[in-house]
Order: C-alpha cells, then sequence, then structure tokens
C-alpha cells in the first residue's frame, strides 16, 4: 500500500469539503502557507482546481487531504494523477483543538488544519487508489438499494406504531406487515369499523383473489385478527388513523418497487464485474450479498497488503489497549460499517451450507464467543480464504479449501470431529 511520504511531495493540500464551495490550503514542505483560496463545487470550479494544483509541479508530487473517500471531487483529482489522502473527521477534530486554542473555526482554518495534519503525519497515512467504472456502478446501485432498505424499515416501524396505537390485530394477521398481501389487507380495511363484517368466508375470497402463498387456513388468519385488543373503530380518530395507515401503505408499496427494480439492477452489475463471480461462488452469498460484500471490498489489488487489512476495514478484527499492566481487547468500532454488516451477513449464512464454517463457529462457541462474537471469528476466517481467491482471481473451490478438504475427509472417514483446521485457515 501506498504512502505519501514515499513520494517526496513538494507541496502539501488541505480540502475542506462543503456542499457548495471548498475551501483550499497548500503548505509547503516547511509548513509554511503558499496560498489559500476556495473553489466552487462545479466543473468550473473542479477545473480550477486542477489548473492550480498543476502549476506547483508534478501531480504525483502533490498530494490533497480531504475529510470524505469518495464524491466528484475526488475523482478529479484522482483522474488528475493527486495522491488523495481521506482523513477521518474526528481526527482533525482532535488535531484541531490543540492547535486553535480560542476554539476559533472557519472553513479556511479548517483547510489549513488538514493540510498540517497531512504534511506531518504523512509516513502514517495511505493514498486512496482508484476503483474501476465496474466498481463504482456497483457501489452506487447496491447503496442506493440498501438506503431504501433502511427507508423501508423505517415506514414499517411507524406503521406498526400507528397500528399498535388504534388496531393491533390488523399488525398480527399476516407474518410480515410489509408483504403485498398484508399491505392488501390494510388498504381494504383500514379501520376495526371497516373489517367489522369481516367473516371467514370473505377471508378465503380475499386470500384468493391477492394469490396468499401462506399455509394459515383463513379461520386461523381471522381468529389472530378477533384474538388481539379491541381497535377504535369510529370518531375522528378513526377517520385519521385511516389515512395514517393508506398513507404509509402507499410509501411501503413504492419501495418495495423500487427496491425489487434496484435487486435486478444489483444482479445485472454484478454479473459484469470481473469479480463478480468470485463472490457469488461464497456458499450462501446470494447476488444481493455477494454485491454487498464486492461493492465494499473493491477491485483494487493494490489497496490491501494482506487479508488482515481487509478484516479491520470490515471490523471483524479487535483492537487492543495497552498501557503498563493493563491491556484488554475491545470491539472495533471504527470501520466500514456496510462493509461490517455485508461480511458478517454472508458468515452467518454460510455455517448453514459449508462445514467447514460451521466447525469455525462451533469452536468459537465453545470457548464461550456469543452468537456476534463468534460470527466475527467466522468472518474473518472467511476474508482470508475470499482474500486469496481475489488475488488469484479465481472462484471459491470447496475442493481446493485445504482446510474444508481435510475436514470433510476427516467426517468421511468418521474418525471423529475435525482438529486444528481453523487456525491455519482462519
Amino acid at each position: 500500500m501506498d504512502t505519501v511520504a514515499g513520494l517526496e511531495p513538494i507541496a502539501f493540500v488541505g480540502v475542506d469539503w462543503a456542499s457548495e464551495e471548498h475551501a483550499v490550503c497548500v503548505l509547503g514542505t516547511d509548513g509554511r502557507k503558499s496560498s489559500s483560496y476556495a473553489v466552487a463545487h462545479s466543473r468550473d470550479g473542479f477545473e480550477q482546481l486542477v489548473r492550480r494544483l498543476a502549476s506547483l509541479g508534478p501531480v504525483a508530487q502533490v498530494p490533497v487531504a480531504i475529510e470524505r473517500p469518495d464524491g466528484r471531487l475526488v475523482d478529479a483529482l484522482l483522474e488528475a494523477g493527486h495522491p488523495v489522502v481521506a482523513v477521518s473527521p474526528n481526527a482533525i477534530k482532535a488535531w484541531r483543538e490543540p492547535e486553535v486554542l480560542s476554539g476559533a473555526k472557519d472553513d479556511p482554518g479548517d483547510a489549513e488544519v488538514i493540510a498540517e495534519y497531512l504534511r506531518l503525519r504523512a509516513h502514517k497515512l495511505s493514498v486512496l487508489a482508484p476503483f474501476s467504472a465496474e466498481t463504482r456502478a456497483l457501489r452506487a446501485v447496491v447503496r442506493a438499494r440498501d438506503d431504501l432498505v433502511d427507508q423501508r424499515v423505517a415506514a414499517h416501524n411507524q406503521l406498526q406504531a400507528c397500528l399498535d396505537a388504534f388496531w393491533p390485530g390488523a399488525k398480527a394477521v399476516f407474518a410480515d406487515i410489509c408483504s403485498e398481501i398484508a399491505l392488501a389487507f390494510l388498504e381494504r380495511y383500514p379501520t376495526p369499523a371497516s373489517a367489522r363484517a369481516l367473516g371467514e368466508k370473505r377471508m378465503a375470497a380475499f386470500l384468493t383473489k391477492h394469490g396468499y402463498s401462506g399455509r394459515r387456513p383463513a379461520g386461523e388468519l381471522l381468529e389472530r385478527l378477533r384474538a388481539a385488543p379491541e381497535g377504535i373503530a369510529d370518531g375522528p380518530e378513526a377517520e385519521a388513523r385511516r389515512d395514517a395507515v393508506l398513507g404509509y401503505v402507499r410509501v411501503i408499496r413504492a419501495l418495495n418497487t423500487s427496491i425489487k427494480s434496484l435487486d435486478r439492477s444489483v444482479a445485472a452489475h454484478l454479473g459484469e464485474h470481473p469479480d463478480g463471480e468470485i463472490f457469488a461462488s461464497l456458499p450462501r452469498s446470494g447476488r444481493i450479498n455477494a454485491a454487498q460484500m464486492l461493492a465494499q471490498w473493491g477491485d483494487c489489488r493494490q489497496a490491501y497488503d494482506r487479508p488482515e487489512a481487509v478484516a479491520a476495514l470490515a471490523g471483524v478484527t479487535p483492537v487492543t489497549k495497552k498501557s503498563g499492566k493493563y491491556e484488554a481487547v475491545h470491539f472495533r468500532w471504527a470501520c466500514d460499517k456496510r462493509f461490517r454488516r455485508a461480511v458478517t451477513t454472508f458468515a452467518d449464512n454460510s455455517r448453514h451450507d459449508s462445514p467447514w464454517a460451521a466447525d469455525i463457529y462451533q469452536r468459537a462457541i465453545a470457548r464461550g464467543c456469543d452468537h456476534p462474537h463468534a460470527v466475527r471469528v467466522l468472518a474473518r476466517a472467511w476474508i482470508r480464504v475470499i482474500w486469496r481467491c481475489w488475488v488469484d482471481r479465481v472462484a471459491y473451490d470447496p475442493a481446493k479449501h485445504t482446510a474444508a478438504a481435510r475436514l470433510l475427509a476427516n467426517s468421511e472417514r468418521a474418525t471423529g470431529p475435525a482438529v486444528g483446521t481453523d487456525q491455519q485457515a482462519a
């Protein structure tokens, strides 16, 4: 992984990112400010910035620090050839406080703090590795889908809270209130009064009309409705709640449609990605989860020098704190949260299909780990395997996975549980 220190910089640039205008500060190698200005968040502004930085000398020797790892400004700097460093906003905040004793804060001052941070810590900072167009496309559609799923979860919770307040029975009829059959029921019967004359025959007709695929008979579903606490049937509140329920139903329906459309787009972009086959070949990964992992993992082989770097980025390795006689191991909070969710979801699913994964999980449980901890242990083991497949550009094959093949052979010989597999592969 390239570091800024290895580039022999001739200047250090700090950019305080904003939605409309970016503050820029340029420091010389001696720490003196050579220029400070602002550029608009526009095509002309980006071109102006690139021209002014190019006048400093070879762009490969003019590193730029900014408080975000992506976006059109970052893309423009990378395309121009500048080494770009994404710095943590929390690190800049901690750096600013002792440097600016008055507590004053403005955009040009923040840009200077970022440039100074880059100058003094260049030997510890790594430059961003640009992703391919295929990876950027996959990441865009995956993140859009994940955001819509989060919005659906929020709408689901709001709908549930609304039903709890005035009609708990409607929530109890179907297992998933966001399913099409549940939304159709709420649309047809949005209040207790509207379902007052609902009988078993009418319920059966409703299920047939909407293609209910569950195995519960109409009588059982109706009993769930009647067994719940009585709702608010009449009055102005019932009328208001009816409008709220129908509003939530329309929102969730629209989100369901958009998510399904993005599911198809995710699958298409995963199939077009050069590394798509690697992640799709993993046991129980699924098209969506495979795309989520690949979108965050990326395709730049120079970005990670070893699998431990990937594991740290995904937040599945612990953090050790030592001071004198004190030593403790803590959960890693600082990581790519999307990456951690994608990798741990895959690891949890994989143990139901891969005997090797199930063995590592069970060993972790036997050592006293709880479920989330055991899943992170398994995820760390999988990252080592995936990293080797990714570096070699080959799909995952259980027959070539030494630890998995050894475990399978031991099982087939019925010589007892496999031993010593997670140390080699995990």
